[in-house]
């Protein structure tokens, strides 16, 4: 039975997850799941150490030297992606790999190296939430989603920032040999099989992290304790001790969102964690997470995941 062949680029200054990360996947797969196993190989432009952004160095194979049938190929990203995208010797044979692979994939700011290629135009595609207005800046042939993990166009799946890699590898692992077979790797790492809502949710709470202005920071803070109460911009307003404009306008600025966004971003996301791990009712959750009904939750779900409360309790639920 032939192995399929994954085929993953790093390039000095890599992130280490971006590699790792997939990697991992594949050879916790191999190991647990019946034949074929997954035969990985990490390469870049001229083969030998490559120094990550973290110091810790690891070994790869020149990429012209990639032999046989390629299955899967996976570009990590990294801090000095200007000096890959220069690299002449890299975006070419990147570019020969890709029209090779039965799947392109990308992770985090490796969908820049995968643009300079040309292999992502009139694609759509994902990045870090933090540079995907730069993706689509810097190559506007690509369609850039920036409220994706990951993003399937075809054959080609890009993925966002870091830890995204995990959930693009798993859920390559679930089309090539079903879901079941895929969560049983996920329980393996001990991560989840598929996160609920989208990386604009995990931007807007990093930047709540980081937000310096103490009023915002203290009622995105208490946010997420007090999700059925009185959330209105009013009453949020009056908490942070600001003109309902003042507010506004200070919220959207230090959160990328407008309040009304934040808070129904962060209730989806607690209705999606009791649904996936607790037996509770529609209507339970609904009224615990600030929906007050469930025509109100649904409506969310339709709008924010493109699915149902009840579909996705079937899908991501412990059963």
């Amino acid at each position: 039975m032939i192995e399929p062949h994954i085929v993953i680029v790093a390039f000095p200054s890599a992130q280490i997850l971006d590699v790792t990360g997939p990697l991992e996947v594949f050879s916790t797969a191999s190991r647990m799941l019946p034949e074929p196993r997954y035969r990985t190989e990490v390469v870049s432009a001229h083969g030998g150490p490559v120094l990550s952004t973290s110091g810790l160095e690891f070994g790869s194979t020149p990429i012209a030297d990639v032999r046989g049938e390629i299955d899967t190929l996976v570009v990590s990203g990294g801090r000095d992606m200007d000096a890959a995208i220069a690299d002449e010797h890299l975006v070419h044979h990147v570019r020969l790999l890709g029209e090779r692979a039965r799947r392109i994939t990308s992770v985090c700011s490796g969908a820049f190296l995968l643009a300079a290629t040309g292999l992502l135009d009139g694609r759509r595609a994902t990045t870090h939430w933090a540079e995907c207005a730069m993706l689509a800046r810097d190559f506007p042939r690509v369609a850039v989603e920036t409220d994706a993990i990951y993003v399937r166009d075809g054959n080609l799946w890009t993925s966002a920032g870091v830890t995204a890699g995990i959930d693009l590898a798993l859920a390559l692992v679930s089309e090539d040999r079903g879901r079941r077979a895929a969560a049983a790797v996920a329980r393996q790492l001990v991560v989840y099989l598929r996160r609920s809502g989208g990386q604009r949710q995990f931007s807007a709470a990093l930047a709540a992290q980081s937000e310096e202005h103490e009023p915002v920071r203290e009622v995105l803070e208490w946010l997420t304790a007090n999700l059925a109460a009185d959330l209105s911009i009013p009453a949020l307003a009056m908490r942070a001790n600001l003109s309902e404009r003042q507010f506004s306008r200070v919220f959207k600025a230090a959160v990328g969102v407008t309040p009304a966004e934040q808070v129904e971003a962060l209730r989806i996301d607690a209705a999606c964690g009791l649904l996936e791990t607790t037996s509770r009712t529609t209507e339970q959750i609904a009224a615990a997470c600030g929906f007050g009904v469930p025509e109100t939750m649904h409506r969310a779900f339709r709008r924010r995941l493109r699915t149902t409360p009840g579909q996705h309790r079937q899908h991501f639920g412990s059963g």
